[in-house]
């Protein structure tokens, strides 16, 4: 069977030996510019030659190697379309609500089917983004979606996952979770999922508020915990992951663990110096410096987040303990570095000789 670039070479070599009528000099034009854009996308190796008794024959081969500038009159465009149907995926949202559905926008955006399902009824709002939504979580298992992504909060999650059906899903699936903290959801799965599912822990670094335009260069954060040796499966994992990448996310793979032990250092206290900030209701004011506006900034992206949210952040995370008591320490010896500054100058005022 010939390829497209051989077939297209040949064909030239045809009309070149035909007698040059105007329909045969039109052709030969269109036959040339068609080559010329197939060898876009194509790398030619380089001429061999084969010695056979007297004659020496030459051989041009080809090869393609990308399908870039697919053209109507070959089969690429075709293969492309084939390619990015078994790519294809039904991707099953647990918990459609904001952050459910943000990341369902870009799934959808990227060609895949996407399935939902809620403690709420978002039919309408499903609807509008070519979802489909079931009110009941049976209903949803019998759609067979190949991945399932768990978008509840942190502290649902135990409870959503106890009373889910899971015996009705696929025997394979790959189940996911976006929580924001990630050592309890891989305990989770691992104790309570069967053990022929497959489980990728993922946290989107980024929310509908900072990834609203663009996902370029936020980190997505993911630990293969747990992804069968069949190929077809580590392939359908690579194309949910293929997702975050495609929409320019900065992948880090990482463990659960460190993962956690890094999130105490910096999500947990960001969340709870802008808390602190928030409690203490601070306002603009007509000499507001650039480093109070990025506080303000700070309490406005931390304070209006839920205390549930909060809450899930120091409760999950075995490490949030020991970096509260960090920044209290912190606190109590800025505190006392002033007083014992102050107590020594009012001192020095009373005994002044």
């Amino acid at each position: 069977s010939w390829n497209p670039l051989s077939r297209k070479y040949l064909e030239l070599l045809v009309l070149t030996h035909q007698p040059h009528s105007i329909s045969c000099k039109f052709a030969l034009r269109r036959v040339r510019t068609e080559l010329q854009a197939l060898m876009l996308t194509a790398r030619v190796t380089p001429i061999t030659f084969q010695r056979t008794g007297t004659k020496t024959k030459r051989h041009h081969s080809f090869r393609i190697q990308a399908l870039d500038a697919a053209q109507p009159f070959d089969d690429e465009s075709k293969l492309r379309t084939t390619l990015e149907q078994q790519k294809a995926l039904t991707i099953g949202v647990i918990g459609f609500g904001n952050f459910g559905q943000f990341l369902t926008k870009r799934f959808v955006q990227r060609g895949h089917s996407v399935i939902a399902t809620s403690r709420g009824n978002y039919s309408e709002k499903a609807g509008e983004m070519g979802v489909k939504f079931f009110q009941d979580a049976d209903d949803f298992c019998e759609e067979h979606p190949d991945v399932v992504i768990v978008c509840t909060s942190i502290l649902s999650t135990e409870s959503t996952l106890r009373n889910f059906p899971l015996q009705r899903l696929k025997r394979n699936t790959l189940f996911c979770d976006v929580l924001s903290v990630k050592q309890f959801p891989k305990q989770l799965f691992t104790q309570l999922l069967p053990d022929n599912f497959d489980i990728l822990c993922l946290h989107p670094m980024f929310g509908p508020d900072s990834g609203k335009d663009s996902w370029k260069n936020l980190p997505l954060v993911f630990d293969k915990v747990r992804i069968g040796q069949d190929s077809l499966r580590a392939e359908r994992c690579a194309n949910f992951l293929e997702i975050f990448e495609s929409e320019g996310c900065r992948m880090v793979e990482m463990s659960c663990e460190e993962h956690d032990r890094q999130a105490a250092s910096s999500q947990f206290i960001t969340h709870t110096v802008g808390r602190m900030l928030g409690t203490m209701e601070l306002a603009e004011t007509t000499i507001s410096t650039k480093g109070f506006e990025s506080l303000q900034s700070l309490v406005d992206n931390t304070y209006n987040d839920s205390f549930e949210l909060y809450y899930g952040l120091f409760m999950y995370n075995k490490n949030a303990t020991a970096e509260l008591s960090r920044l209290e320490f912190a606190f109590a010896k800025v505190k006392s570095e002033l007083f014992d500054r102050l107590h020594e100058r009012i001192r020095n005022d009373v005994f002044d000789e």
